[in-house]
């Protein structure tokens, strides 16, 4: 990885048309200013279509695509639908927000009249994607339709038959549930083929696609439906232990996700199989793979399956660099940042270098006032090469609203830092921009948020919340030319133009 910069967006938050983000006009136009300002990197979040609370990193499946992000302007471009239907539906406010209810309520029902009028079955490009991914593509579709006929219900509350997938009860809802079943599949080919002329095109001006997957998958998923043998479930498929974290600086009662834990000695004697087949997945959809919570690997933190908090979890060891070695001996040497903030264990670190892949280092983590000696991990100066340079990710504050939050002490150590008492606070965002940027990390990636100097109004995702999370989205005409010449000046400046100089 050579030294360059790139900024952190996630797709939601384009400025598109009809209430989301998306694979539309304004995604190409976005790859095109990353160019002009000089970044070589565009880290997005999770793609996955989201369930309940809208979070990236809860999806119905590690392998399928967001509907959400289908563009309907290319949809009206094949034909499939009018403008004029489009410009009827209500997608809520088209401000600065996203309105998760309304987009539900109105996108799906034109996704179906695409649907309807496409005669897909007849494409053979459809049938092609349907042959190549048959081996998730069928489980999940046949699951989302399923979900729907339980009224969205979880599958861990539908009927015994088909929860436990007993064979007359599949081939009865395969054949109840066809043109359901096939509106999901169809869904899956238009986002595959849009996704994969968006990732040309920004290959093609020189702007690589950093992904990134969750360590875990969704209980409510069809992974864990048609796979609960690599999970943590009972005979019933009820979770015995699910995942979080245990207190931290985000929460002092911990954090209680909910996800299945694997069973990783199953996993270890298939080879991981499953794992190779998802990396393998997110190898040909994105350039680089960042994954989160790569501490996980180490050791994960189990919870009775039933706890209203993450307080009474322990630590489990977990695969470590085994499952690493089998994934390279399959698919080769791959581009792979590790999530590896939080509490990192000495043998966190070790499985880190052990890896090789470059780690996550986070600015608003190095003024904390309990730990402000010079041999912080956090602090530039002691950022190795091999990293990645952050002011803030997508569960931490903006860094102007950090500023805002933090005290006074931590606000002087700050300062102090970059020899800096006079730029007034509604500025001081920028020249800490610069202290990351002029890092000796290889890479620096930079929430667009952080760039714009917006405050916490427009955080991403403040953890073990549900409700205001994933919202955000840019406006048109915040992305000027000033702004655009600023980050170029910066990139120069820090020798970091990468492909793009």
């Amino acid at each position: 990885m050579n030294r360059a910069a790139g900024i952190l967006l996630s797709v939601t938050s384009l400025p598109s048309r009809y209430g989301i983000g998306c694979f539309s006009k304004s995604a190409y136009e976005f790859v095109d200013w990353l160019k002009e300002a000089g970044q070589s990197y565009w880290q997005i979040l999770p793609l996955g279509p989201t369930s309940y609370g809208d979070s990236p990193y809860q999806s119905f499946s590690t392998f399928a695509g967001n509907p959400y992000f289908i563009s309907l302007e290319a949809l009206v471009e094949e034909g499939v639908l009018t403008a004029a239907e489009c410009e009827a539906a209500d997608f809520g406010d088209e401000g600065g927000t996203i309105d998760y209810e309304k987009l539900y309520q109105s996108r799906y029902p034109l996704l179906r009249k695409a649907y309807q009028r496409s005669n897909i079955s007849q494409n053979p490009d459809y049938q092609k994607f349907l042959e190549e991914n048959r081996w998730w593509l069928d489980d999940y579709a046949l699951f989302m339709a399923v979900k729907d006929r339980f009224d969205g219900a979880p599958w861990n509350e539908w009927a015994q038959d088909i929860r436990l997938r007993y064979g007359y009860a599949m081939d009865y809802y395969r054949r109840e549930l066809y043109f359901d079943i096939e509106f999901q599949q169809y869904m899956q080919f238009i986002f595959y083929r849009q996704w994969g002329r968006l990732k040309a095109y920004a290959n093609e001006k020189g702007i690589r696609l950093i992904g990134d997957i969750p360590i875990y998958v969704a209980m409510d998923s069809a992974d864990a439906w048609a796979h609960p043998e690599l999970f943590q479930l009972d005979g019933e498929n009820v979770p015995v232990a699910v995942a979080g974290c245990p207190p931290d600086g985000f929460s002092a009662i911990g954090q209680l996700w909910g996800n299945p834990l694997y069973r990783w000695d199953y996993h270890r004697q298939t080879g991981y199989q499953w794992w190779i087949s998802r990396l393998a997945h997110c190898f040909r959809l994105y350039d680089v793979v960042r994954i989160d919570h790569f501490r996980g690997f180490d050791e994960y933190y189990s919870i009775p399956y039933g706890e209203e908090t993450a307080l009474n979890g322990h630590w489990e060891k977990g695969p470590g660099m085994d499952l690493f070695r089998r994934v390279e001996e399959a698919l080769g040497k791959q581009e792979v940042i590790a999530e590896d903030l939080g509490y990192v264990t000495d043998s966190v670190r070790q499985l880190v270098a052990d890896s090789g892949f470059p780690g996550m280092k986070v600015l608003e983590f190095a003024f904390d006032s309990r730990d402000s000696g010079c041999a912080n991990d956090y602090l530039p100066h002691n950022y190795p090469t091999n990293s990645v340079a952050y002011t803030g990710t997508h569960d931490n504050e903006t860094i102007a609203g950090w500023l805002g939050s933090i005290t006074k002490k931590e606000k002087e150590l700050a300062r102090e830092y970059l020899c800096d008492h006079y730029t007034p606070e509604a500025k001081l965002y920028q020249p800490l921009i610069s202290l990351v940027m002029r890092s000796r990390a290889d890479l620096c990636i930079i929430p667009m948020q952080d760039y714009l100097g917006y405050d916490n109004s427009c955080r991403m995702n403040k953890p073990s919340t549900v409700g205001e999370n994933w919202k955000w989205r840019l406006q048109e005409g915040e992305l000027d030319e000033e702004l655009k010449s600023r980050i170029l000046g910066m990139t120069r400046r820090y020798g970091r133009l990468g492909e793009a100089g």
